[in-house]
Order: structure tokens, then sequence, then C-alpha cells
């Protein structure tokens, strides 16, 4: 039986530090329980045992509850780097951030070699304003160490009230020393959707996050950019966008494409994880007037590119793929991160302030491509700069158990590449004081939507018929470089 957005949610992402993103859903732990077969009980015994024997024989006493927690964080985070369990405090700000609201530093982590490794920090955060890049290691917070620390144990605390300080030490790729990075916490808000006229008639749309609000906010931003005439073409930039609600990711496909179109499908074990999610607006809302009632006509068919990196993940890896599948538009840029499984939050009985953010199925493009460990591949490679690439993005599949790809033999992982001039990590991805690692001369950050931002040249050059740059070297099978030569839009 189909069940409604309304009463559950979804969520899209990876394992966030200071800016998770989820949904309440109404499903429950003893749902899924019962769909397996009997516990197995010599396991159980063993666990028992062991527990027994902790209890007893530990240096000193051990709190019943400390153990008990202990073991459910082990077993879940074990399962993939999206899966995590949530105590009370977690499971509240979770709650907390689906509106774009919320305290902390501003970074998306994902887990390697027990380090949270930064996979995009958001802008106009402490961490972005800080210098903290895509790929640094963070190895302590404060004074504790990280290694070894569950992941959920670590975002808390990232997490904290606004103005307090915190202190995180990094090892970066080309660094022989870590790096000591002081921040402040502050109450993040993040705006969802910024967009403005960048020629006449051009719209270009940035989305940084997929929030509740997002499917509302592009349906402003739209209606007031056509008051300055009608819309000509548009450009949907998704760089660094690390995904978050899916009902988010449906309303901006349902944005461009023509309605009831399929955006996404998920596979499961669970009867709720075998969906399709179709572009109308019971997909992307729950109640009230349609979100998307005021949006300009045009939207639907003028010219459109989107832009995509390495920092393009989930949610935004669906909108990516569904518009591609559709070839509603043309998608630029280098190759995404490669996230398609989806994750939901079950509560805990019996007072449900606890809860398990649990992976229950992949997502398929709408002509049923699994971007999970491979990601989309841009139709247009194109770098971040004129120069080269800037940003050094890790991947799902550089994560630790993430999960296979079912429609790729082997599941291999080929989206991972060295990182050309940099020293390879030692002592579990931490380089040793002793390395030698090559400089790289620094290059001048991206500001995205400037005048300067090279990919979005590089889009309006393909809106206009123009020969289109694309990247240095010849692509391989991960899509991350190009032919070289300029192309133009057939």
């Amino acid at each position: 039986m189909r069940i409604s957005l309304k009463n559950v949610g979804l969520v899209a992402m990876g394992i966030v530090g200071g800016v998770a993103l989820s949904l309440a859903i109404s499903a429950t732990a003893q749902r899924i329980a019962d769909a397996h077969s009997p516990l197995p009980v010599d396991e159980i015994r063993q666990f028992a045992d062991v527990f027994g024997v902790i209890k007893s024989n530990y240096v000193e006493p051990v709190d019943d509850r400390k153990l008990l927690t202990g073991a459910i964080n082990g077993m879940v985070a074990d399962l993939d780097p999206h899966s995590a369990y949530l105590d009370e405090k977690a499971y509240k700000e979770l709650k907390e951030q689906t509106v774009g609201r919320f305290g902390g530093l501003g970074i998306e982590v994902g887990s390697e070699n027990g380090y949270l490794k930064v996979i995009s920090p958001i802008e106009d955060t402490p961490a972005f304003r800080a210098g903290i890049k895509s790929g640094d290691l963070i190895i302590k917070i404060d004074d504790a160490d990280v290694k070894g620390m569950s992941v959920s144990d670590a975002v808390l605390k990232l997490r904290g009230a606004p103005k307090t300080k915190v202190t995180l030490t990094i090892q970066r790729a080309g660094e022989a020393k870590p790096l000591v990075v002081p921040l402040i916490r502050e109450e993040i808000r993040v705006q969802s959707v910024r967009a403005k006229l960048i020629e006449p008639g051009v719209a270009y749309v940035r989305i940084i996050q997929f929030q509740d609000p997002t499917v509302e906010d592009l349906d402003k931003q739209l209606e007031t950019l056509e008051k300055s005439g009608p819309l000509k073409s548009i450009v949907l930039d998704l760089r660094n966008n690390p995904g978050g609600v899916l009902q988010g990711a449906i309303g901006v496909s349902a944005a461009f494409l023509p309605p009831e179109s399929l955006v996404v499908s998920t596979k499961g074990q669970m009867a709720e994880a075998q969906m399709k999610y179709l572009a109308t607006k019971d997909e992307y809302q729950r109640g009230g007037e349609d979100a998307l009632r005021g949006l300009p006509t045009e939207v639907k068919t003028v010219p459109m590119v989107v832009l995509v990196n390495g920092g393009s993940a989930s949610a935004s890896e669906i909108v990516a793929g569904a518009l591609q599948d559709y070839k509603r538009a043309t998608i630029l840029g280098t190759q995404t991160f490669g996230k398609g499984s989806v994750q939901t939050i079950l509560p805990l009985p019996p007072d449900r302030k606890t809860g398990i953010k649990l992976t229950i199925s992949r997502y398929y493009t709408p002509n049923g491509r699994s971007i999970q460990n491979t990601g989309v591949t841009p139709d247009l490679v194109v770098d971040d700069t004129a120069q080269g690439n800037v940003f050094d993005f890790p991947r799902e599949s550089d994560l630790e158990r993430h999960l296979a790809n079912p429609l790729v033999q082997n599941s291999p992982d080929n989206t991972k590449k060295a990182v050309e001039g940099a020293a390879k990590p030692a002592d579990g991805g931490v380089l040793t004081e002793g390395a030698e690692p090559a400089k790289k001369a620094p290059m001048k950050p991206i500001e995205f939507g400037s005048k300067d931002d090279f990919q979005l040249q590089q889009a309006l050059h393909f809106l206009k018929g123009e020969p289109v740059e694309t990247a240095k070297m010849t692509a391989d099978a991960s899509g991350t470089t190009g032919s070289g030569a300029p192309v133009a839009p057939k």
C-alpha cells in the first residue's frame, strides 16, 4: 500500500555536523522487526554474556545505560556511514533543522578511518569564513580526539549554543602539520534559495540546501525575477549543495518538469521503501495551497543548465538526475558526490524522544539509474576554474561501509581519484609529521554567481550557442575529466 508523504518524511543527505536535516515519521522500529525472522537467540545470549563480563570485571563500575547506549550506537553505526543512533538531544536537534535555523558551525561531514571528513562547509557560516575546506579531516574537537568517537557524538560536540567557542584541529592534504582553527558557534540561518538576473532574461538560481521552505522560496524568487521581463533561460546552481529533505528535491524537479512526471523511485525491504514520487503537489508538500502556484509558465520550457560538482549530494543528485533523464536541462560541472540512499527517522518507544536515522532504501532516477558510489556524470565536464579544479571533495565511495551500487558489477569504486601533487595520508588518513607533501599554488576562492565564476560563464556560453571550454584531460569512467575540446550546443 502506498504511504502518503503527509505521514512519511524521508531524508536524502549525508551525515551532517552542525547541519543535519531530517523529518520525523510515524513508522516504528517494531514494524521493521516484525518483517524479519525470529531474533537469533545464541547471539543475544552472547551479548548478555559480554554485558555481564563487563559489569563484573571492568576496572570501575559502568552504568547500565552507558553500556546499552554504546551497544546501540555501534550496532547502527556499523551499517553504513549515514545511519546513526540519536539520543534525546540529537533527536530534538534534527527536528529543528528542516526550517534552516540551528546552532552550530555549518559543516557537513562524513566518516573516514575513524575521523570526521569535511564534505562541504556551508556558505556564510563560521566554518566557511574560517577557511575550512572540503576534504579536511577533523582529528580533534577542543581537546577531545575524534578517532574512535561515534559520528553522532562528534556531531554533538560540534554543535552548541551561539557565541560559544570551539577549537578544531584539522589535518589537510598538502600540510605537514595539523591546523588549529578556533571558531565561534552561531545560530545558522541558511537561506535555501538565492536568485538574480545575471543578464536580461537569464535567471541564476542557487539552492544552498533542500529544506521545508525550499519549494515555496523557489516559486517566490522566480516570480520576482519575471517581473523584470519574461525569462529566456535558467541556470540552476546545485554546487556544494549537500542535499536535504526529499520533498524539496521533488518540488524543485516538479517546477521544471511536466506535471506527474516520475521524479525518483526508491527500493528497499520495507513496503514503504518501494515508492515512486511524481511531480505532483501531494508529493512535495503536506497540505495547504500549492507552493508552486505563482511559478512563471515559461520555466518549464526555456533552455536550462544545472551546475554540479563533487559537493552536490543526495537530494541535489535526485534533481540533477531527473532533469538529465528527461533532457530538460544540460548538466555542467564535475562528477557529483554519489549518495544514492535514503534515510528515515524511526522514533523509539516508550517516550519517542530518541530514535534511529536508518538507511531504508536506494533511490533511482526516472530512467532507473542508481547513482550510489558513482554520482551523476555531467553532460559537459567543466573544471572549477580555467586553471583546473579547486575543490577536492571526498566521495561516497571514500566513506567507510558505503553501500554498493546494485547496477554496477562488483560495485567498483570508480569515483575515487588521487589528489595530484598532494601527499598520501598515513596512519589512518592523517599525515605524519615527517611527511613532505608537495605544495600547490593557492588558487583564488570561487564566488558562486559572480563574473569570475568560470563554470557559470561556461553555462552562459552554452545557452548562447557559443563554444564551451571543457575539462583539460580525457574523460574517464567517473566523468571527472573531459576532452578539452570546446563544444557548443547542437
